[in-house]
This record gives structure tokens, sequence and C-alpha cells, in this order.
């Protein structure tokens, strides 16, 4: 009997070892796995800023859709945008006022007063919207400023997020894109520069690419989510012609944002030097008449340079008081020790302070002008304004 007691416990024994050998190489194995990943890091990153953001918006949403998101979207939710954290909104908007109200009727009217016809199929926001024009004329800006109005949360989706070395991954990264806008809906995924990721497809696309670019399309079109489901895919592209058709189709709102008109351009201006200290001279009719062919964003750095250039005119006339209070304290102290009488203080070219007080100058005609000026001669010099293609090439 001593000698079957006493091989169980060897058996148990030889068990115990290979159970415990088991599992030190399997978490050995992971832990090398995960640390060879070059990426292992900034995905560690991405689900801590996740989290962060995550916790912001748990007041608002079911405790169980937050601990049950799995790792990938943990990565597409550190992506996400807090509605209560975009600055932007159609105050920041100039010179849009059509294209603006005919996005609060068919967006954020939909989203925000569905109980009004709740009894419609029909009475919904639709799945896709393009904004598609020339660049720097407030696509990206209208995108914000819909999330903002309409309390949806605003995923900002990098492209280069979706790609993976690693076969398979790709796909799974695009399928957590629209499982973790379900989650947290109502929702906008919205894609910048569109035509990057969903161009026409051709029999040369790598095979990894064509079935993301699949798999994408499909979940957009629904077969994986409910049909009451609040998401809209909002891209901005200035190359609708390189699109994709099975694209387009899923796009059915499509607003064409143009270059700004001489009115518009006029209402833009004044709401970038609405906060600024401006001189009475400034001429906004005749600036907009100048800046003829100009974006928004033109505008924008135009008077960027024109406040930087009264800078310059400051730091000048500085350095130009402070050469003469030098010059002046070494009279002075010549005077001195030459046994001259010293002059009484505000005499001698300076102030009592060592000199004169500078307040913050106001941005001119001029100053605007110049910097004017100089974006022509870069825009001539670059061969933008010889262009001839369309505007929204």
């Amino acid at each position: 009997m001593s000698g079957v007691n006493l091989t169980r416990n060897e058996v148990i024994q030889v068990a115990l070892r290979i159970s415990l050998l088991s599992i030190v190489t399997y978490y050995s194995a992971k832990w090398l796995i995960r640390n060879l990943d070059p990426s292992n890091k900034s995905k560690k990153k991405a689900i801590e800023h996740a989290e962060e953001i995550l916790r912001k918006l748990s007041p608002t949403m079911k405790k169980s859709a937050l601990q049950n998101l799995n790792e990938y979207e943990m990565v597409i939710a550190s992506h996400l945008v807090v509605p209560e954290n975009i600055t932007e909104s159609w105050d920041s908007i100039a010179g849009l006022d059509d294209v603006c109200q005919e996005i609060k009727e068919s967006l954020v009217f939909p989203v925000c007063h569905r109980d009004m016809f709740a009894g419609s199929a029909l009475y919904q926001p639709p799945k896709g919207v393009l904004l598609y024009g020339p660049p720097g004329c407030g696509k990206t800006l209208i995108a914000k400023a819909t999330a903002k109005e309409a309390g949806m949360r605003f995923i900002n989706l990098d492209v280069a997020m979706l790609t993976d070395k690693w076969y398979g991954e790709s796909q799974k990264l695009a399928s957590a894109v629209f499982t973790l806008a379900v989650k947290i809906q109502p929702c906008i995924i919205f894609i910048d520069e569109i035509d990057s990721f969903l161009r026409a497809r051709n029999s040369s696309d790598h095979e990894a690419t064509a079935m993301m670019k699949t798999q994408f399309m499909m979940l957009w079109d629904g077969l994986n989510t409910e049909s009451d489901s609040t998401i809209i895919v909002m891209g901005a592209t200035n190359r609708p012609q390189d699109l994709d058709k099975a694209i387009l189709r899923r796009m059915p709102a499509q607003f064409h944002i143009g270059l700004p008109s001489e009115e518009q351009r006029q209402k833009i201006l004044r709401l970038i030097l609405q906060h600024e200290k401006v001189a009475p001279e400034v001429d906004y009719p005749q600036l907009a008449r100048m800046t003829a062919g100009y974006s928004g964003s033109d505008l924008k750095e135009i008077c960027r340079n024109a406040s930087v250039h009264r800078v310059r005119k400051v730091m000048k006339n500085k350095e130009i008081m402070s050469a003469v209070r030098a010059a002046a304290n070494k009279a002075q102290e010549e005077r001195m020790h030459g046994g001259g009488s010293s002059l009484p203080n505000g005499c001698n070219g300076v102030s009592q302070n060592g000199g004169l007080e500078f307040g913050t100058p106001s941005i001119t005609m001029e100053d605007l002008v110049e910097s004017l000026r100089s974006m022509k001669h870069s825009k001539y010099t670059t061969g933008v304004l010889n262009d001839a293609r369309i505007d929204l090439d």
C-alpha cells in the first residue's frame, strides 16, 4: 500500500510541476511577444488616453458599455473627442450661412428632435455626409461644429491607425470603429482627406488594403448594426473625383464648400479680427476686394502675419530707444566725471523710468496690406495663383 501511495504522490508532483511550467511558459511567451511588438508602447499610451476620455463620458453612459470594450475599441477610443471639449461652434464659422443652415436641418435637427416624428421611418439623419471643396475653406470646422451642436461624440479617425503589419489586425481595427460607435452613439466618425483611404478600387490594390476597405463599407451599410442607430460617417476631401463610386453611394448628403465670395471674405475677416486691437482706418470692404481667390485659411494667415508685423515695429522702436538711453546715460556719466552738473530727470532724452511706455499697438491697414503682399508673392512663386486647374483640386 505504501508503494501505491508513493506513486500517487509522485504523479501529483509531476502534474503540479507540468502545470507550473506551462503557466510560466505561457506568461513568458506572452510577455516576450508583447515586448517584441514595436507598437506596444504606443498602444499602451492610446489605451490610457482612451480610459481618461471614457471616464469623462461615464456619467452619461452605461458602465457595462465601458467595461465591455476590447483592446481594439480602446485604441480607437483614444481618438474620441467629447462634445464638451470641442471649442468650435456655428459662431466660429463666417460666410457659410446657407451651408450651415442646410446641415442643421438635415443632420442636427433629426438627431436632437427625433421624438417629434417618432412614427416616421424617414425622419433620421443620413448615414454618410461628404464635405468637398478647395482646401482651407472650413470643411473640418463644419464637422466639429456639427458634433458640438448636435451633442454627438466625435471620432477623429486617423487612417494610419488602421494599418498594422500583422495580418488581420487592420480588419479588426476597422471593425472596432463601428462597434465602438454603436456603444457610444450618437456618434460622428470623421475622416479627413477621405480620398486617401477610400479611393477608387483597382486590381493593383494590396490584398490587406482591399479587405479593409470592403469590411469598412460592409459595416458602414449597417449589416452588423441596428437600423435605428445614430452613427454618421462624415468625410472631407478636395478630390471627390478620386472616391470610389460605392463610397459616394453611401454618402447621399454632399455639401460643396467653395472659395468665399467678396461678401463672405469680409465676414470672415471681421470674425478673425473681432477680438484683436484694430486701427479705425482698416477698410474691410477694400481688403475683401484685394483678396479675391483666397480661402478662409489664407485670410487667417494674412491676419496672423499682420499681427506679427506690428510686433516687429514695436521691437524696432524698442531697440532704437535702448540705443538712445544707452547714449544718454553715457553722456550723463561723462558730464558727472568731468565736473559738470547733471541734468534733471526727463531732460536727457529719456523718461524717468528709463524709457518710453509701449502699449499694445493696433493692427493697421498697412500691416494687412504688407502681409497680403507677402502671401501673394509666395503664391505666385509656388504657382498657386497661376494654376488653371478646377478649384476642387
